[in-house]
């Protein structure tokens, strides 16, 4: 064994280092994270300071300690650097005893539009995995910032588990990157299973149900859901369907539809199981076929279900019903509201991201054509 930051390891553990913004942390974050911990046996996960970020790309929606949160949270994650260098070093990697760096097959750029990963591409100490295509954090701003939604499922589409388009910036005429342009997510059964758990309540487990929106997936609910787990054994998320959403949110909620939603809430590591399509009001078939013992929601106003009525009224009625304060004000709509405010940077900052993309990608393949590329993507997905 040896030490790393007072940390025993094992000789023959293979480390991996990623590094990246992680803004806005959504499920594409969470799946490269996924595929590069599944190349090694320890995840180390360097993050950029909210400086770094506004130098080489605009200013980031989340702050650095809101980012830092977040990356921690994720179920494959197994140690955070706060304040990563934007170019990463083969002394980053040395200094962490990394075998490896690894990021998705898209190219991430400097303000001055050299490769963030050249130093360690020309060692020979680059892995690529596959890049989630249909989500990003350009796309999400887009969402906000045109108020779609197309990308909700609806009618037939409620509950189906296929493709999809979402409408955003990314599928404006002039938005044609490679990339951040690309906007199908596909669900699937085997993306859903990948980012489960996979595990069941053991005997004599408490379970704790909760149900929301989980829109955006941000702090607020990270902390909401951290606070909750401390209650019980095993946590039970509930998602309420696209309509549901839009009725009790209004405007074009939810930004981001159900099985976008399913798959940012099962990379936390606090939540056991998922519940696709969950009913607004907690039932009784609900809480028995779950085995739940505590219900709880967050402090946030309670909107009546369609018929009027309470639609916690049966876990009141059983005396299984708390209301958890998460201890953070964060919500969906602030992150709007943070948004709208900087309307016009995030406008510019997601156009200068297209234009350096898509001049990468021309050099990307011309160098392909040529026969120069010398590094070949890792398909795990």
């Amino acid at each position: 064994m040896s030490q790393q930051n007072g940390v025993a390891r094992e000789v023959d553990q293979v480390r991996v280092w990623c590094d990246g913004c992680y803004d806005m942390v959504h499920f594409g974050h969470a799946n490269s994270l996924r595929q590069a911990k599944a190349m090694g046996d320890y995840l180390i996960v360097g993050v950029h300071t909210d400086e770094e970020i506004a130098k080489h790309k605009g200013p980031p929606v989340f702050t650095q300690q809101e980012r830092y949160k977040m990356v921690r949270a994720i179920k494959w994650v197994d140690e955070v650097v706060e304040g990563a260098p934007y170019v990463t070093t083969l002394e980053t990697l040395d200094k962490y005893e990394c075998d490896a760096c690894v990021h998705g097959d898209d190219i991430t750029m400097t303000a001055d539009g050299v490769d963030t990963y050249h130093i360690v591409k020309a060692a020979n100490r680059y892995k690529e995995c596959k890049r989630t295509e249909g989500v990003s954090t350009t796309d999400l701003v887009g969402r906000m910032l045109l108020m779609t939604r197309q990308h909700q499922q609806t009618g037939a589409s409620e509950y189906t588990v296929d493709g999809g388009h979402s409408s955003s910036l990314s599928t404006d005429a002039s938005a044609r990157s490679p990339w951040t342009g690309v906007s199908h997510f596909l669900p699937t059964t085997r993306k859903i299973i990948q980012f489960s758990s996979g595990l069941v309540p053991k005997p004599g487990d408490r379970i704790v149900y909760v149900a929301g929106a989980f829109d955006l997936f941000h702090v607020g609910h990270l902390d909401f859901l951290a606070a909750v787990r401390k209650k019980g054994d095993f946590l039970i998320v509930g998602l309420h369907t696209d309509p549901a959403v839009n009725r009790y949110k209004g405007a074009n909620y939810p930004i981001m539809n159900l099985h976008e939603r399913v798959l940012s809430v099962l990379a936390c590591k606090y939540v056991s199981e998922v519940v696709i399509g969950a009913p607004y009001s907690v039932t009784d078939d609900l809480l028995d076929q779950l085995k739940v013992d505590l219900v709880c929601h967050g402090t946030t106003e309670i909107s009546p279900d369609e018929d009027g009525n309470d639609p916690y009224e049966v876990p009141k009625r059983r005396a299984m019903f708390e209301i958890q304060d998460s201890g953070n004000t964060m919500t969906t709509d602030r992150i709007v509201e943070r948004i709208i405010e900087h309307r016009l940077e995030f406008e510019l900052r997601n156009n200068k991201k297209e234009k350096k993309e898509k001049l990468a990608f021309a050099a990307y393949m011309k160098a392909k054509e040529q026969g120069k590329l010398t590094i070949d993507p890792i398909k795990i997905e």
